[in-house]
């Protein structure tokens, strides 16, 4: 059998990394990919360095305040629930007479007993949890909810803000800065690329394999990029 190893993630340390995880790898794929689809689209219309700059800054601009606003009131929504399930189990728990607070311990010693305990232990576990902190031990172990590690918006928001800005800088500047000629086939590559690594990232952060994440990630990039430069491509051709 092997040890188990320092950095293995449990509990609430794995689920708040995992929120970061989320957010941060949903900024930049989205920053890469759009920004990607809309600079290569732009690419299939026209050649001009100025177009091609003014389109991508604007993607990322509207992009990474979307992100953040988005996340921010995803995440609020998120914490309003647990404060209001937690304000509401205090309230039962200042509120209600003696019968219904050993029936409140006796809730808490049944959902101890699901989690493997035995009848004795998970009663005594209950008991004393309940008068070191009641509504800590109701909190974590009837609702799921650690009063102490409520999410918090604002860091999802600036994490998605700064992963889709950063995600978005790539396709940006590859396909502003290299001649006319080699700009969709650096940012093609470069994209491509990217995408590969945040899939490949994502899933070795979230111990998941890696091939799928690589895959998926690299497929939906190249499908957009492939549908905006011909939809640039055609409008070229129309002369709009």
């Amino acid at each position: 059998m092997t040890e188990p190893t320092h950095d293995e993630a449990h509990g609430g340390a794995l689920g708040e990394r995992l929120n970061w995880l989320r957010a941060a790898v949903l900024g930049a794929n989205d920053g890469i990919v759009s920004t990607a689809g809309l600079v290569v689209g732009v690419a299939g219309a026209t050649d001009d360095r100025s177009a091609l700059l003014t389109a991508g800054l604007a993607g990322l601009l509207a992009g990474s305040m979307s992100m953040a606003a988005g996340e921010y009131v995803s995440v609020s929504t998120q914490r309003d629930s647990e404060m209001a399930a937690l304000a509401q189990e205090k309230r039962e728990l200042r509120e209600q007479p003696e019968a219904e607070l050993e029936a409140e311990l006796e809730e808490l010693t049944e959902l101890l007993e699901r989690r493997g305990l035995s009848r004795d232990v998970a009663q005594e576990a209950a008991v004393q949890l309940t008068e070191r902190d009641a509504l800590k031990a109701h909190a974590r172990v009837e609702l799921g909810i650690d009063p102490d590690r409520l999410t918090n918006p604002w860091h999802a928001a600036w994490a998605s803000f700064l992963a889709f800005t950063a995600g978005a800088l790539l396709p940006l500047l590859a396909m502003v800065l290299p001649p006319a000629e080699w700009r969709v086939t650096v940012t093609v590559v470069s994209v491509l690329a990217a995408l590969a690594l945040t899939g490949w990232s994502s899933a070795r952060l979230g111990a998941a394999a890696p091939a799928r994440a690589m895959l998926r990630n690299v497929s939906g990039g190249a499908l957009a990029m492939a549908v905006t430069y011909a939809a640039g491509s055609l409008l070229d051709v129309a002369g709009a």
